[in-house]
């Protein structure tokens, strides 16, 4: 099957041949023939099978087909974070690039409220937008949503798990009670299902690679580390892999990630940037544009882009620390290994992270098996009850907290583009 075999418009097909795409995904394949038909769709696909544009297209198609009711937007698009919604609206843009006078527009926190009333004062047909700062302007009244025809909930779980539900039922109240639903999670948890089902109508489900492990693109290791110490020594190593063209480095914490991109700056022959939470949408939108044009080689990272970040070129991704929940991990290697890429996947495991590793063992069907580094070994094996020796969990916790480590010359020599 090809993207013609769609029968979509001329200009959209146009607008994909000249991004390279010939052959759809799984999930485009399923996905796209039911929303252009008009079903209400629940579908759940791992990150990196190309479940933007299986919404997108036929959304798109959809409305260049029907003519303008006056109001706008006629599509919706909910997401999590800023980053992805920067992402989706990228991507409707280069899909719609060849549709006359076809607007997008992206509303989400941390951008003047005035700049983005203006874009909503324009006739536009799409709408992506972060709850939080969508509910804001309904609340001054700035959006008309009588001519809504589809809305779209991507990465609902990531929604409901940064506490939106309130947000989005207030939203979803606001809207046509008649209209298309579309709705992606990665997961489907209690709380996901019971929201859809309060959304959908006679949906039909799709499921993609519902076992995370199941993409093979993705070569994943997991090393067992003494202390902080030790993790900057790998990650040293592992950063002088000649097939690393740019990767992204993922710390639990918004500290962490600064002095990790400090030291790393000062130290690496790789170019490199931050993106937390504490830093402006400005630096964030900077530091993304810089990675997406090959500016930046190293992201480091805290959980607020994992599942923002759609950029090809990525081949590694290391988690500095293991995330908290065994979900998290499958969106943050999933930047990796994308549209049928190739990837790597480092992981540096503490003694408390026994339970964590238990969890993905248990949902990926697959024993891990630790990795090492010769001259690079840890000194502790975990114990029968994955607790960590008192001496070390004390000297790592002090050390840890003044943020210190031994001076360190990290990366390779620069590639070349």
């Amino acid at each position: 099957m090809q993207f013609k075999d769609f029968n979509l418009n001329p200009g959209t097909l146009k607008a994909i041949e000249e991004m390279g795409y010939n052959t759809p995904t799984t999930v485009q394949a399923e996905t796209i023939p039911l929303i252009m038909a008009g079903h209400d769709v629940l579908a759940s696909a791992r990150t990196g099978t190309g479940k933007t544009a299986s919404f997108l297209l036929p959304l798109i198609d959809k409305i260049v087909q029907a003519p303008r009711r006056g109001a706008f937007p006629q599509i919706l698009v909910l997401v999590p974070t800023r980053e992805l919604a920067q992402q989706v609206a990228g991507e409707a843009y280069k899909f719609s690039k060849y549709h006359t006078k076809f607007k997008t527009v992206c509303v989400y926190g941390g951008e003047p409220i005035p700049v983005q009333r203006r874009q909503l004062s324009k006739p536009f047909e799409i709408l992506v937008a972060t709850p939080g700062r969508l509910l804001d302007h309904m609340q001054r009244g700035r959006i008309d949503f009588s001519a809504l025809e589809a809305l779209v909930l991507d990465e609902a779980d990531r929604m409901l798990d940064m506490g939106f539900m309130d947000d989005i039922e207030a939203i979803v109240e606001a809207l046509p009670k008649e209209r298309q639903t579309v709705f992606f999670s990665a997961t489907f948890n209690k709380r996901v299902m019971s929201i859809s089902k309060k959304l959908l109508k006679e949906p039909k489900e799709v499921i993609v690679n519902s076992n995370p492990n199941e993409s093979t693109s993705i070569k994943q290791s997991l090393y067992l580390t003494d202390n902080i110490e030790h993790k900057y020594k790998l990650l040293n190593h592992l950063l002088q892999d000649p097939t690393l063209n740019q990767a992204v480095i993922f710390t639990s914490t918004k500290s962490q990630a600064e002095t990790l991109e400090e030291k790393l700056s000062e130290e690496s022959t790789l170019s490199v940037a931050a993106l937390h939470g504490d830093m402006s949408q400005k630096e964030r939108t900077r530091n993304m544009q810089k990675l997406r044009n090959g500016q930046v080689q190293l992201l480091v990272s805290t959980d607020v882009a994992a599942r923002g970040i759609d950029v090809n070129t990525i081949t590694h991704v290391f988690n500095f620390d293991l995330p908290h929940t065994a979900d998290d991990y499958w969106h943050r290697i999933g930047r990796t290994g994308r549209a049928g890429q190739s990837g790597e996947a480092h992981s540096f495991m503490s003694f408390r992270d026994k339970e964590l590793v238990k969890q993905l063992e248990s949902k990926s069907g697959e024993k891990f098996v630790f990795s090492t580094v010769p001259g690079m070994e840890p000194t502790k094996k975990l114990n029968d009850s994955g607790s960590r020796p008192k001496s070390r969990s004390f000297r790592d916790r002090k050390f840890q907290d003044k943020g210190g480590f031994k001076k360190k010359s990290f990366g390779r020599k620069p590639f070349s583009n």
